[in-house]
């Protein structure tokens, strides 16, 4: 497993998924890890080079004490894979914050990418009240999360029994318990802390990537899922609408998870807006 410096004094836990052809970078949504997008890249491998990483404070990816979780931070650690491995032609698959991390090293580093693909990108037109108010028991619900089970097994039949994982591909939801949990004197612990968690969340609702959209000269698809109970349509569409080369995706029966619940599905237009591009 290569690791590679970054900002803040992180160091990165780096996955390679193998796979032939030009790289594709995978980033992974807030409170999982890079491995979980596997069952995603094995219906990509045949195309691309993938490659995953743990994002700061998540799976074998550690963070020093007192980080702010400024989601700038998390834009930096694209560029440091990128940078480290040396990837060129290089294209990018991004989940919910990991697609807003894409997004915005784009925008800093024009460029960087051939194509984007990005799931429900966590990239707010406006922050107002009533997102803040809405997204408060998404907050909540990180700080009050189990994070130790007996056992690997523990977790993953917990998670499959009820919402919101129920709904993951399994191979999706055992790469999460497998690379999201460590061991701990009792069991299991998860990786990722609810307390960070929760305070990546709580920088979500600050993180200004809208305005720098417009830099984002490479063409991108944006995803959504029209059963998504994270973001609206109209937030998607907003996000299409300020992109200069950008057309949106829809998956009427996915939720915000979408490309754990249907990798096969989604990994499909992935293919079809890479060959465009």
């Amino acid at each position: 497993m290569p690791r590679l410096p970054s900002s803040d004094g992180v160091t990165l836990a780096v996955h390679d998924l193998g796979g032939d052809g030009p790289p594709l970078l995978m980033a992974h949504a807030t409170g999982f890890c890079g491995p979980v997008l596997s069952p995603l890249a094995a219906h990509l491998t045949d195309r691309f080079h993938c490659w995953t990483y743990d994002a700061r404070g998540h799976g074998d990816t550690g963070a020093p004490a007192g980080l702010d979780w400024n989601w700038r931070g998390f834009a930096d650690d694209v560029l440091a894979v990128v940078d480290g491995l040396g990837l060129q032609q290089l294209y990018g698959f991004g989940h919910s914050s990991g697609g807003a991390a894409l997004l915005d090293a784009e925008a800093r580093r024009p460029g960087t990418f051939a194509a984007l693909w990005c799931y429900e990108p966590i990239v707010w037109p406006e922050i107002t009240e009533e997102l803040k108010a809405s997204r408060r028991p998404l907050i909540n619900g990180a700080l009050k999360r189990r994070d130790l089970f007996p056992s690997r097994q523990d977790a993953y039949d917990n998670f499959a029994s009820k919402p919101p994982l129920e709904s993951l591909d399994p191979k999706a939801l055992r790469a999460y318990v497998d690379c999201g949990f460590g061991p701990d004197q009792e069991g299991v612990r998860l990786k990722c802390p609810p307390f960070v968690e929760a305070a990546i969340y709580r920088q979500g609702l600050v993180h200004d990537g809208f305005i720098r959209l417009d830099g984002v000269r490479c063409p991108v698809t944006v995803g959504w899922g029209g059963r998504s109970m994270a973001m609206d349509r109209d937030v998607v569409e907003a996000q299409v609408g300020e992109l200069p080369d950008a057309e949106l995706a829809m998956f009427s029966d996915l939720g915000h998870f979408g490309p754990l619940e249907g990798p096969a599905s989604v990994a499909a237009t992935i293919v079809r807006a890479f060959a465009a591009g």
